[in-house]
């Protein structure tokens, strides 16, 4: 069974930096289509970044330039580095994947994470 579970969220003041951790099992970031996702109170979901399987990357342009996506497919772990944080990045944050290849900018998910909670005040 396919399950990923995120973690390294927290609490920070603007300008700060957290680090997100997202970690596979029974499935290799490397292989597939991964992205993470956020929904903040009273708003829809929304892609944050996104990396299909041949290592390109996508960014929301609310967070181009400050946020990263990688993977180290040894952990099985998929990351996003964030940076510059703004009190608009706080929500919750979900990582994702999509077997095979993106289907569409972050991918179609067949896989959700618990999500991992980001706060960051002003």
């Amino acid at each position: 069974q396919v399950r990923l579970v995120e973690s390294g969220g927290g609490s920070v003041q603007a300008g700060g930096s957290l680090r997100l951790s997202c970690v596979a099992a029974r499935i290799k970031p490397g292989n597939h289509c991964m992205a993470w996702f956020r929904m903040a109170p009273t708003k829809e979901r929304e892609g944050v970044a996104g990396i299909d399987r041949t290592g390109n990357t996508t960014y929301a342009d609310s967070v181009k330039g400050r946020f990263t996506i990688s993977q180290d497919n040894d952990k099985n772990t998929l990351y996003l580095q964030m940076t510059s944080l703004k009190p608009e990045d706080t929500a919750m944050y979900y990582c994702a994947a999509e077997v095979g290849r993106c289907s569409g900018r972050y991918g179609s998910p067949d896989y959700w994470g618990q999500g991992t909670q980001v706060t960051v005040s002003s």
